[in-house]
């Protein structure tokens, strides 16, 4: 799906890192929500309280999920789940555009 239509997008922008991963809220009529944003390269540590699908766009990472010992490279296309209650860290290699839907 490359757009979504009949949905409300917050006004305010989530900003992470220093303004290094910056996204926006977008909530649809059923009442399920996602984020739509962009993470610079760096290396960040998230904490998820529901489930979460990431789909990255564009760009290309590494991460490191939750019960796992090794890096998972990911690319423009590509997707990975993070359990809900859990953290999770991707190494951003290049300027990365991403969904993110939050699974409840």
């Amino acid at each position: 799906m490359s757009e979504f239509k009949n949905v409300t997008v917050v006004k305010k922008a989530n900003i992470y890192f220093d303004g290094k991963v910056v996204s926006r809220t977008v909530l649809f009529p059923d009442g399920s929500k996602k984020t739509l944003g962009i993470m610079q390269p760096g290396e960040y540590e998230f904490s998820t309280g529901d489930r979460e699908i990431m789909e990255i766009l564009s760009g290309e990472l590494d991460v490191m999920l939750p019960g796992t010992s090794s890096w998972k490279a990911v690319k423009g296309g590509e997707s990975f789940e993070v359990p809900a209650n859990s953290k999770f860290t991707m190494k951003v290699r290049i300027l990365s555009d991403y969904c993110c839907s939050f699974v409840k």
